[in-house]
């Protein structure tokens, strides 16, 4: 089934003899053409499944842990993510990773803390391991890159890393080349096809590292010390003299180019390239923008929370789809769609005959939203319970927060089958 497995010689049984720039305007990519298309699409990303497959060998890294991430991608033009997984399962004699990625779902397999036996005795002993499942579009390759360089980022950051091209980021061929014991060159042909064919362009690491490196940014991956993360949010802290209550800004960004008009009265309260009172922040004004904006519709992507002696929600704008100018307004600038909350129950299922998205909030609400799943990740007749109800009156669409499989989502009314009357 898969023709990249199958030369995988070494194994790592024997492997003893040794081994605030948040965003895409600001934290700005290569000007790789794909890399520009990416940040304009305002991707989110896939939750990171854990599905460890309990017959994996569980064998240390040379320093008890890893000092960096190799990419692969299978080589099989044929297959898709699950059964590369399990092709794999049932071969890891030969050799296993730690993750698979494709356009929509990032499943880890093998706990990293553990070495994996992809890339010869050298790299097995140091890296974290991911393979690309091959994808025929051009919205799925941008995709998975996006979600390839998010999964490495998230691995480098958890492991007190940062990304640097050579050291902690290295495609297959990388190792090939500068550490031996393989003699791979991927992903460089699988990148540099579809890259021709769906952008008329190239990509190579340099430009997947540069990728890196901004999702890295926003994990909160920076260079300084006043920078955490959570898992739903990135929260910096502001420089300022010490107070009581430290002013922190907790950032939600949306992924799916959710939309708001501006208020009449937009003008009380002025415009700025990145949230008031923040490092860097300046007034731009709307007079600078030219013209009378009232009713404008506006791309919204990501949602700002001051708190600590401040308060306030701020969202980042941007007058067209496809825009890179892109500013940050006070929340009563902008009118979103209202969305009327009330509780429900109900036990309905997944309607897995459509692939409908899930969100962790209603699609263009004032919470922006982000895909989180799809109904087709579910096997037929999963059953969603229902626990809250949300009426969208702009487009009369109903929509209902679910639980899944332990995980909570927004579903819309579509997206499920058997609902009460």
């Amino acid at each position: 089934m898969m023709k990249k497995w199958q030369h995988w010689a070494i194994r790592g049984i024997a492997l003893t003899a040794g081994c605030l720039g948040l965003f895409w305007s600001s934290t700005t990519a290569s000007a790789n053409a794909i890399n520009t298309y990416i940040g304009n699409q305002d991707y989110s990303t896939p939750k990171i499944t854990k599905s460890y497959q309990a017959v994996l060998p569980k064998n240390s890294y040379r320093y008890n842990k890893p000092e960096g991430v190799v990419v692969h991608e299978t080589a099989n033009p044929n297959s898709n993510i699950y059964g590369e997984i399990s092709y794999m399962t049932g071969h890891y004699n030969n050799a296993f990773v730690h993750t698979f990625v494709d356009a929509s779902r990032i499943i880890n397999i093998a706990n990293t803390k553990y070495l994996s036996w992809g890339a010869g005795p050298v790299a097995n002993q140091r890296y974290v391991q991911f393979e690309q499942v091959e994808v025929h579009s051009k919205a799925a390759f941008a995709s998975e890159l996006n979600n390839a360089a998010y999964y490495t980022a998230y691995i480098l950051k958890q492991y007190g890393l940062t990304p640097k091209r050579y050291t902690t980021v290295l495609s297959h061929h990388d190792v090939s080349n500068l550490l031996g014991g393989t003699s791979h060159s991927d992903p460089d042909g699988y990148w540099a096809t579809n890259a021709k064919k769906y952008f008329g362009t190239t990509y190579n690491m340099t430009d997947f590292v540069s990728l890196v490196k901004t999702q890295y940014a926003n994990l909160g991956g920076s260079n300084t010390t006043d920078t955490t993360s959570t898992d739903d949010s990135t929260q910096h802290t502001v420089a300022n003299k010490p107070t009581a209550k430290p002013k922190t800004v907790s950032y939600y960004h949306g992924g799916n180019n959710e939309t708001a008009t501006l208020a009449n009265n937009y003008t009380n309260w002025t415009v700025y390239n990145h949230i008031k009172g923040t490092n860097g922040a300046r007034k731009i004004g709307w007079g600078n923008l030219s013209a009378d904006h009232r009713g404008a519709k506006v791309y919204v992507d990501s949602r700002g929370v001051k708190k600590g002696g401040w308060s306030g929600t701020w969202y980042r704008i941007r007058f067209g789809k496809n825009s890179g100018y892109k500013y940050w307004v006070y929340n009563k600038v902008l009118n979103f769609p209202k969305v009327t909350y009330s509780d429900a129950s109900g036990t309905p299922t997944l309607n897995t005959t459509q692939n409908s998205a899930l969100y962790n909030h209603v699609l263009n609400s004032n919470y922006l939203s982000k895909t989180m799943a799809h109904t087709q990740d579910f096997k037929a007749n999963t059953t969603a319970k229902i626990n809250k109800k949300g009426y969208k009156a702009s487009d009369g669409s109903t929509w209902y927060r679910v639980t899944v499989a332990g995980n909570t989502y927004w579903a819309k009314s579509t997206s499920l089958i058997g609902l009460d009357a």
